[in-house]
């Protein structure tokens, strides 16, 4: 499939980086070979650490990381739109970034915008490397994607703070090695509910940190519930301002819903789709396949835009809600086209076909939910456009 071929008008020219795009494409197929697989299933759901160390001793973690924290950021400008590449690649090829997934996409730029330089040097080079997991602590039992509600509360005492309260939907946390938890350092504000909230680095094999699985529906282990039961953090510990957390969650979640992830998740599907269609498809799939390439192509001029924005050094907020609400109604709709073209006459189903559907249909319901609920980005789209 060419489909990730990069158009000569696209908003943001990627064009240069052509070369590093086959690069990674023979880098994936000889893992796959030297790993015994056809193809993988799933992708930044599947975790595994050696995978995502190869990526960062080739280089591909860490690229907007400056070099003194042992990254690979190009002298220059540049990084941002590389990694793109990068991701857009492993993505389509459905490849096991989930060790890695958090930590490079929006822990290290966390870190790099309000990390201390101590907080850089001991955690930014294990990120470039591959050897560094991070899971998200922002959700909580009760208030979901209104941050503003969460109650894990942060309480200082000397020398560090004691956190007690509970975060969920904590992907990979128990095999993560760290966590930056937002937490509340000082009671509601109701002028300024998102007021009194800073980010935490939380070391998750400490014994104050209760982990328990959260089994989905497809028997798989990916989410979890962590519980702080007066877990003490140093104050070395604090990431950026006390009471800057919402400021600094807000930077973050532009890196979190704006990239490739939020419209490749199914590609894989939609490939194999496309295949079994054939070169003669009836009139339903031919239809529907040409609607969904449309919608992805648009998808994804949107997203390189913010790319460019992010490369720039904006926040793009709004329109990295815009692009994660279009993308993952996109990925959503995926499943049920493939499984009507399934249906069509003449359709060659193969087994590869059959496992990515059976994992999509039962793993796309989540797709509005992590990242921001779909009301929620909704509610920040339509006030960032001045509609109320």
């Amino acid at each position: 499939m060419t489909l990730l071929a990069p158009f000569a008008d696209d908003p943001v020219d990627l064009s240069a980086h052509g070369p590093l795009r086959e690069e990674v494409r023979g880098f994936l197929e000889e893992e796959r070979a030297r790993r015994g697989i056809d193809h993988w299933v799933g992708s930044w759901e599947g975790f595994d650490r050696s995978f995502s160390e190869a990526l960062g001793a080739r280089g591909w973690l860490g690229m907007a990381i400056p070099k003194a924290y042992g990254g690979h950021a190009p002298d220059g400008p540049g990084g941002v739109l590389k990694r793109y590449v990068v991701l857009e690649e492993v993505l389509a090829a459905g490849a096991p970034v989930a060790c890695n997934w958090i930590s490079d996409r929006q822990s290290a730029p966390l870190l790099l915008r309000f990390g201390t330089e101590a907080q850089k040097q001991a955690l930014l080079p294990g990120i470039a490397s591959g050897n560094l997991c991070f899971a998200i602590g922002m959700s909580e039992p009760d208030s979901g994607s209104d941050l503003a509600a969460l109650r894990t509360r942060a309480t200082k005492v000397d020398g560090g703070w004691t956190i007690n309260g509970t975060k969920v939907w904590t992907t990979h946390a128990h095999l993560a090695d760290w966590m930056i938890a937002l937490c509340r350092t000082s009671p509601v504000d109701e002028s300024d509910r998102h007021a009194g909230l800073t980010q935490f680095l939380i070391d998750l094999s400490a014994e104050t940190v209760r982990i328990s699985p959260i089994i989905n529906m497809a028997g798989d282990h990916h989410f979890n519930e962590v519980v702080f039961d007066d877990h003490f953090v140093a104050d070395d510990a604090v990431v950026g301002d006390v009471g800057g957390g919402w400021h600094q969650v807000i930077s973050e979640l532009a890196f979190e819903r704006s990239g490739p992830d939020r419209f490749l998740s199914t590609f894989r599907l939609m490939v194999e789709m496309v295949r079994a269609a054939g070169p003669e498809p009836d009139r339903y799939a031919a239809e529907a396949i040409g609607k969904l390439t449309g919608r992805i192509w648009a998808i994804r001029r949107m997203s390189l835009q913010v790319a460019g924005l992010l490369e720039q050094g904006q926040m793009p907020n709004v329109e990295a809600a815009l692009v994660k609400d279009l993308g993952t109604t996109f990925e959503q709709s995926v499943p049920e086209v493939a499984r009507r073209v399934a249906e069509s006459e003449g359709a060659d189903l193969s087994v590869l076909f059959q496992a990515l559907l059976d994992y999509d249909i039962l793993h796309t319901p989540s797709f509005s939910l992590r990242g921001g609920t779909r009301e929620v980005l909704r509610g920040i789209i339509a006030r960032g456009l001045g509609l109320r």
